[in-house]
């Protein structure tokens, strides 16, 4: 069950109440470079990206909003700290929201005072960001405990649980935070403001889980979920994966952001990856490969991979499988909408369950993704399927002969038992 909030809009996207969770992301380009933050932008949206926000650290970020504004197809927002004069610039700029943090504005509720009145009368969203950073944290906080013993004057040995002191810290630092957003949040409703959202964020995960549920037990007001600072690519999906999952699926969060240290198109296919293995949306492709298990017998890896990213920017549902050996292979590509089943240079490809044709591996990507294609609108078919024969191979092909026993003589390699490719339809 989706936690019951108030519905708010950033620009023609709501979010909240029974909306749809909304994916955002944030541009690495600087705002002022108007040429290449639109063009960033554009990227993200062919990717499924659905709110972005830009940094405006200073007046000549603030005053590129409207050129970029213009040229763009999703809500724009405008990442304002420390000097609010720049939030109401953004705002003139016709922005369709502001993240604040009010706790590091100069003149604090003064100028948050009049952002919200601007925001107010442009009719336009707020989001209100209160991270662990900006909190007084603990000092030791991010620092790992070390068991600790102590004789007591009667003699007893005392141990510390530095768990339990992580637990205690974490506890009270979340509570400080999920205090100042209700604080904040009260600024803006003393003044008739509703349309803003909240997020608490840290690095750590727990942190911001503990944060995030505390809030939610206090107030309608939509969450923004995010890990900030989560890291690189692997280290920052999973981190955002285990973050946003433990509070999805308690049906808490309304937008989020998978913060990566890459290029924020990188950031959206997690996204959505989340939100469809929780059941919550289902836009895209769901794809389905074999880990590289000593049983492949093709280049499963290069081949995934290469599907994978031709199929980026599909929105449509659809699930693709793509598998290397005998054992899943069979199963898992006929659950797919396209599935392709490969072994010793060969594979078969399924359509609905339905065997299609064998193919030779050199022809895997291109005969995988024709058959992708004609299950898809014509818009994203030519994206996933120019049909002009000019994707050639991702492969020359990983045989149990020419790859893992290639290092042996050949009257010492031992067959496979059995005859896996008999068990491919048409495989003569």
């Amino acid at each position: 069950m989706r936690r019951k909030t108030r519905q708010i809009h950033v620009g023609n996207v709501l979010i909240g109440g029974d909306a749809p969770i909304a994916v955002q992301s944030m541009t690495t380009m600087y705002t002022r470079d108007v040429d290449a933050s639109v063009a960033q932008i554009l990227r993200l949206e062919e990717v499924g990206c659905e709110l972005v926000r830009v940094a405006v650290p200073e007046e000549v970020d603030a005053l590129a909003l409207g050129a970029i504004k213009k040229r763009i197809h999703i809500p724009l927002i405008a990442d304002i700290h420390y000097d609010g004069k720049l939030g109401l610039l953004a705002i003139e700029q016709g922005v369709d929201g502001v993240r604040i943090n009010p706790g590091n504005l100069l003149h604090g509720r003064e100028m948050f005072t009049k952002i919200v009145e601007a925001a107010k009368a442009a009719d336009i969203a707020m989001r209100i960001g209160v991270n662990s950073g900006s909190i007084d944290a603990l000092e030791r906080g991010p620092e790992m405990r070390k068991v600790s013993v102590k004789r007591l004057d009667d003699g007893t040995l005392v141990t510390s649980d530095p768990a339990e002191e992580r637990r205690r810290e974490r506890e009270e630092l979340s509570q400080r935070m999920v205090e100042k957003a209700l604080e904040y949040c009260g600024w803006a409703d003393d003044l008739g403001y509703t349309n803003y959202k909240v997020s608490l964020k840290s690095s750590n995960v727990l942190t911001a889980v503990e944060a995030y549920r505390r809030f939610a037990a206090a107030s309608d007001v939509p969450l923004h979920l995010g890990i900030t600072e989560a890291g690189t690519l692997v280290t920052g999906a999973v981190k955002s994966s285990i973050g946003f999952a433990l509070l999805l699926a308690d049906g808490i969060g309304d937008t989020i952001r998978v913060s990566l240290t890459a290029e924020p198109e990188e950031e959206i296919p997690v996204a959505y990856e989340i939100l469809r293995s929780l059941e919550l949306r289902s836009r895209g492709v769901t794809f389905v490969s074999c880990p590289s298990c000593g049983r492949v017998e093709i280049d499963v890896l290069k081949i995934a991979n290469e599907v994978e990213k031709r199929l980026s920017k599909v929105q449509t549902p659809i699930q693709v499988a793509v598998m290397g050996c005998v054992v899943n292979g069979p199963g898992e590509s006929k659950d797919a909408d396209v599935g392709l089943s490969g072994g010793r240079g060969k594979g078969v490809i399924y359509r609905k369950g339905k065997y299609v044709k064998t193919v030779p591996e050199d022809q895997f990507l291109e005969e995988t993704l024709r058959e992708v294609a004609s299950l898809l609108p014509e818009h994203e078919a030519k994206l996933v399927y120019p049909g002009d024969g000019s994707l050639g191979p991702v492969s020359a092909g990983r045989t149990r002969k020419t790859g893992i026993a290639e290092a042996l003589p050949e009257h010492e390699q031992k067959p496979l038992r059995g005859k896996p490719l008999d068990m491919f339809p048409g495989n003569n």
